[in-house]
């Protein structure tokens, strides 16, 4: 089986994937689909999952911009 780039494709399915622990979201639950994180890396999008996002909020709030606070 193919493995997938972290929030990538796998074969010709679409998976969202944490970058940072790797688990994937669950695409049946779509209120779950509200809880991920979406981060920019240049040109790529990463994702991340709900425990990684609460563990690393200060980190995320340090990268938005001013105009934001």
């Amino acid at each position: 089986m193919a493995q997938p780039d972290k929030g990538g494709n796998v074969g010709d399915t679409l998976t969202t994937q944490c970058y940072r622990c790797d688990q994937r979201q669950d695409r049946d639950d779509p209120v779950e689909a509200l809880t991920w994180v979406p981060e920019r890396e240049g040109q790529r999008l990463r994702w991340l999952c709900p425990a990684c996002a609460r563990a690393h909020v200060r980190e995320i709030e340090g990268k938005l911009s001013h105009e934001y606070w």
